[in-house]
């Protein structure tokens, strides 16, 4: 039963990672400069996850195999007047979608709920167990 537990907690980690990322998409989403003030635009993250668990060299949950960039074209706006401006006038922004991050919120918070409800009914078996052992 306490596999069950371990299961909904690496659940919950990966989710938790995943909404960090999607927060720093969203919050990043119009950021065009880098430290140095060089027009390098932000660039899409993704937490990418995977079966297992290294850290206790389970198989199973799941944790975040590593976050990886998205290589989807950057946004292109016309700004003729704007100092990034390419020889066309347009300026690359960071290819993010508020849309589609929120809807990637809405899932991922949804799964963390689903671990959290999974590793209540666990811990209610357990009481239960527990109980009738008593």
């Amino acid at each position: 039963m306490f596999g069950t537990l371990d299961i909904s907690v690496s659940g919950m980690i990966a989710q938790r990672t995943r909404m960090d990322v999607l927060s720093s998409n969203i919050a990043n989403k119009d950021t065009i400069v880098d430290a140095e003030g060089n027009h390098n635009p932000f660039r899409r993250r993704l937490a990418i996850l995977a079966p297992g668990d290294p850290s206790r060299g389970s198989e199973m949950g799941v944790h975040v195999k590593e976050i990886a960039l998205d290589d989807a074209p950057f946004k292109l706006r016309l700004e003729p007047g704007n100092p990034f401006a390419d020889e066309s006038g347009y300026v690359k922004y960071p290819n993010i979608d508020s849309t589609h991050e929120m809807i990637n919120a809405m899932s991922a918070s949804r799964s963390y709920e689903a671990n959290i409800t999974v590793a209540e009914a666990t811990k209610s078996m357990m009481q239960s167990n527990l109980r009738l052992l008593g």
